[in-house]
This record gives structure tokens, sequence and C-alpha cells, in this order.
């Protein structure tokens, strides 16, 4: 891979240099951060050499793979300092801001935790088979190297925090780094008063929300003092005012406050992780592919980074994760083994291989989310494995990627069984998926799901006419992971002119949601359609949107659907983009229609043809 040609490509595609606020990358993406979303070419960007898929979630996600590192090194090169470019302020909804500040400043932490975390669990693994004396010099130096990491985390935290919202990072710093010196630990200890207040005695190392509340008081401390400090003495002056004020308020409020918010978030997870016991880890391994494509496994991270830094190991997210990666990398195999497409083959056996190392988004975006027989496979492998894996109450031991590079991982100090059931795990997932996979697979042209026909004697090839007057977008353009990567089939999205939802083919209505914002019905030929109005407007709870059929209702080319009123829902905050999708297009072959840029609702804007 040309990766100076790979970088020049995205940065073309995402609006140059000037649009680019914030720039990391984690194992296999590059993320980023733009000023105005609107300037990017998602669809163009899946096409640069290199990139394996585009996600758009709170940030640009571009999905490299492997060589992501030397992605983002040779992006950096040509971007250079992006930390004083200020994003465009949009009508952003708050999770979207919540998961792009969460993200900002988990994701550069885990590197750090988990090269101490696998050292610290090789050290075990020595110490275990009799090859390293516990307490040596040698071994107490390794380990102190290993706990680095974990120990001073709150000031790992501090510096992305500070990054993200960009303030002084020293400064930031500093006022965290005041509630781990030695003589604050020791006057907590002995139950220090302050403004006639008992302090907390809380120990502020391996903690990570209280150094978050201390970052983000601070950066508003920092704002409030520079706009009134004299600009002769800002230099010392504001740092003073700062530091004097936000230390003292962490050790009131907020400290004790982010540490019952990291309790109480753990305490909730192994709640539900006691309650179900197995049949959790089985669920969630079942269930990654999904998460990780839409990018909601990002919400497990401050759980898992808590865990690890309040209690030394983690007991449901990383051991179901092992499950799941193992059988990435079984159906992958599998699909090597039983392909005749060449190219197919060598994407396999690379994804299979990342996979057994940790790394499946190269599985996931090139295996199993195109092929529903993988996809299926996986889900069995990862519910089995993670059953298993719960069974044996197997715990992880460090924040990385579970994988065969990195299973000393679940090298426990107290069980040395948990490591042997972590091995066993390991085939048991890996065959669980590669073997239905070889039972699934029919060849290169799937035709698994048959559709029923309401009408058997349709024509194969019907033409496609749009659902709303507008303009037509390509599917991968719709903000909405779920829609955007075809998850539940291809299609097309109309941004709509007018208020009125019409039939683009003959056909059955199969239901049709109380909310009025989505229905389902299915073609003469079969094809099964699903039309969605906006997005995320099931909130709106039936606000806006009056159906004009029910269930079971025969309806004709052109016949109106729903009626809704586009000005008000966009008033409210949502978008109003209708996305039309065809849940059996595995099925069919879609062929889309050279448009003009505006169409109406009786414009051919597609071609759908069963496949034979």
């Amino acid at each position: 891979m040309d990766y100076i040609k790979t970088a020049e490509g995205i940065l073309q595609h995402v609006g140059g240099k000037e649009n680019i606020s914030h720039l990391t990358h984690c194992s296999t993406r590059v993320r980023l951060t733009l000023v105005d979303n609107s300037k990017a070419d998602y669809k163009a960007l899946e096409s640069v050499q290199g990139v394996i898929g585009v996600r758009k979630t709170a940030q640009c996600q571009i999905i490299i793979g492997n060589e992501v590192i030397e992605v983002y090194d040779a992006l950096k090169e040509i971007v250079g300092d992006v930390s004083g470019t200020e994003v465009v302020q949009e009508n952003k909804k708050w999770s979207a801001v919540l998961i792009d500040f969460v993200i900002s400043i988990f994701q550069p932490l885990i590197p750090a935790v988990a090269g101490g975390g696998v050292l610290k669990s090789l050290l075990l693994l020595l110490v275990s088979v009799g090859w390293m004396e516990k307490g040596s010099s040698v071994y107490t130096i390794l380990d102190s190297i290993g706990s680095a990491p974990l120990y001073f985390l709150p000031v790992l935290v501090a510096i992305t925090t500070a990054t993200k919202l960009k303030v002084n990072i020293l400064v930031a710093v500093s006022a965290v780094g005041a509630l781990l010196i030695p003589s604050m630990t020791k006057i907590l200890a002995s139950g220090a008063v302050v403004f006639e207040i008992s302090l907390k005695n809380i120990p502020y190392a391996f903690q990570v929300f209280p150094a978050i509340l201390t970052v983000l008081f601070y950066s508003q401390m920092e704002r409030w003092v520079t706009r009134y400090a004299p600009k002769s003495i800002r230099v010392f002056f504001v740092p003073l005012v700062c530091l004097t004020v936000t230390v003292p308020v962490t050790l009131l409020v907020l400290g004790p406050l982010g540490y019952t918010v990291g309790m109480g978030m753990s305490t909730v997870i192994l709640s539900i992780f006691n309650t179900l016991g197995f049949i959790a880890v089985g669920l969630l391994a079942a269930i990654l592919p999904f998460m990780i494509a839409t990018g909601m496994h990002k919400a497990m991270i401050p759980y898992a980074v808590n865990s690890m830094s309040q209690f030394g190991k983690e007991v449901l997210y990383l051991p179901a994760s092992l499950a799941h990666n193992i059988a990435e990398a079984g159906a992958s195999f599998a699909v090597a083994l039983k392909t005749k497409d060449v190219a197919l083959r060598s994407t396999a056996i690379s994804a299979g291989i990342s996979a057994l190392f940790g790394i499946t988004e190269p599985a996931i975006y090139g295996i199993t989310l195109l092929h529903k027989p993988v996809l299926y496979s996986v889900m069995i492998g990862g519910a089995i494995g993670g059953s298993i894996i719960g069974l044996f109450a197997i715990e992880a031991f460090a924040l990385v990627g579970p994988g065969l590079a990195s299973i000393s991982m679940f090298t426990s100090p107290d069980d040395p069984m948990n490591l042997i059931y972590a091995l066993i795990a390991v085939p048991v997932s890996f065959f669980a998926s590669f073997i239905p996979v070889l039972i699934l697979w029919r060849g290169d042209n799937e035709t698994e799901n048959t559709p029923i026909k309401a009408d058997k004697e349709a024509e194969k090839a019907f033409p496609f006419k749009s659902p709303v007057s507008g303009k037509v977008i390509p599917l991968e353009q719709v903000n909405d992971d779920v829609f955007s990567s075809k998850l539940i089939g291809d299609g097309i999205a109309v941004i709509p002119s007018e208020n009125v939802l019409y039939a683009p083919v003959n056909g059955k209505i199969t239901s049709v949601y109380e909310t009025g914002h989505a229905i389902n019905m299915v073609a003469d030929n079969g094809a099964e359609m699903i039309f969605h109005i906006g997005i995320d407007t099931v909130q709106l709870e039936g606000k806006f949107f009056e159906t004009m059929v029910k269930s079971g209702d025969r309806v004709e080319l052109g016949q109106p659907l729903v009626k809704f009123e586009r000005e008000q829902i966009e008033q409210s905050g949502y978008e109003t983009v209708v996305v039309c999708v065809i849940a059996n297009s595995d099925e069919y072959q879609l062929q889309s229609v050279e448009q003009k840029e505006q169409v109406k609702n009786q414009d051919v804007i597609m071609m759908v043809e069963e496949l034979a």
C-alpha cells in the first residue's frame, strides 16, 4: 500500500486539512473529528485505495486494518497540527457530542494500558511456570513498569481530556497530579477537614472519572479567568487562580462524585453479569459484530478501563471479545476453504489471521457483514464460546484486544486454571463458527434465503419508482450506521421535497409502526421492503405522521402510504431523509438509474432484478 497516496485520498474527500479538528487512531481505524461534516464525501472515501470502509458516528471513522498506524502517520505528516481548529457548531444531538467526547478521552489510553497490562500478565505467567522469582529485582522493576499506566491513569486521562477541550495541558495535569502527591494521600488518610467539611479518603491513583471532572471544571475556570485577568499577568495569574480553586473543589465535590460514578458503573454491569451469569457473556459475544459495526462497542471502553483500574480485572466485555474474535477467525478460514473466488479467499485468510490476533474489523467489514451465512455462524460461535467462558467465569487482567498474541492477559495471580480455561475456549469458539460456515455456505452466488413470492408469475426484473419526491442519495450517505452500513439490506434514500410517501411498486403491507414513521411491505415478486421516514423519528411518538394504510392491505403503485409534516419534523431537530431498504437484497440485483438532481414519486430510480 502507498500510504502517502492513501492519506492524500482521505484528505481530499474529507474536505482538506482545514476541515480536520482532531486526528487520532485506534487499532484499525483512523478517527477524524471534522469541522464541517457536510464537506466530507463518505462514498468517495470508501473508494480510496487501502480504505476498507467508512463509518460516520460522532467521528468520521476510516477503517484501514492492520496498516492503520502507517496511514495515520502519513496523514499526520500532511495535516500537521490541527489543535487550534474550531469545529463548526451544528445542531448535534447531545448523544453524538457525548460519544465523541468519550471516544476522544478513552481511545488514546488503550495502547499504554494494554501494553502495561500484557507485561504484568506475562510476568505472572513466567512466575507460574517457575521461570522468574516473584519479588526479585528484575520482577519488581518490570512489574512497576507494567503498573505505571494504571497507577498514573488520572494523569493520562488529564492529558487526553485537556487535549479534547483545548486547554493548557500542563496546568490540567498539575491539577490532577496534586491528587496523587504522597503528602496529599497521607492527609486524606488521616481524615483532613477543610472549611469544616471532612474530606473523603479516596485513593485517586488508578481513578478515571475524578480526573475527567477535574479537567472539565478547570477548563471552565481557565476560560473565565482568562477573560477577566489583566493581559500583563495572565501567564502566571490564570494558572494560579485555576489551580487554587480547582483542586479544593475536586477534593470537596468532584473527586467523591467521580469516584461514585465509576464505582456505580462497574457495580451495575457486574450486577447484570451476576444476574444472567454465563448467558450475559454468550449474548454479548453474539451481538458484538453489530456493536462493532455501529460503533456501540465503544460505550464499553469507559467501563472496561474503570473496572481494570478499580479491580485489576474485567469479567464481561473482554472475555466475550475473546469468543467473538476467535469466532470471526474460524468463520473467515472456513470461507477461505469453501470459496472459489481467489480474491475473496485472500481477503478471508488475511482477515482470519488478524482476528486470531484480536483485530476483527477486516473480518467484520470484509467478510461477515457481506455474507449472511458467515454472520449467522459468527453469532453461533460467539454465543457458544462466550457461554463456555461465562461458565468457567474467566477473568481478563489486561485491557487489550483478546487473541492468541495476548492470551497471557487471562493469567490470574490467584487461579492458574483461568488461563487454561481461556485456552480451552479458543478452539471451542473457532470450530463453533468454522463448522456452521461449512454447512451454510452454498458457494459464491448464495441463495440461502429464497423469498416467499406473493405472485409466483411475477417478472424477475421490475422498475422501482421513487417513494417520495426529492433528491436521491446513496444509502451510504444516510446519517445512520444501521442503514448506511447496509446491515439490514441494500437500497436507496431520498431527501424529500414533499410530504407524502407512496408505494413504489405493487405489493402487500406487512406491518405499520404505531408511530407512523416506518412501514414494511412485500412486492409482488417477493422483495421485502422497509420504508423509514427520518432519522430517530421514532422519538416523536407518532407526532407529525399520518398512516393511510394498515397491515394486510393490498397496495398499488403510486398509492399514498404515509403523510408526514416535513417542516415540523425538521424544526424538531430530526432529519427527514426517507430510506427504502430491500431486506432480502442478497436475492436481487439493484441497478441505479441515472437521474437528474430532483425526482418525482413516479420517476424510476432503480431496477430490481431477481437473481437466478
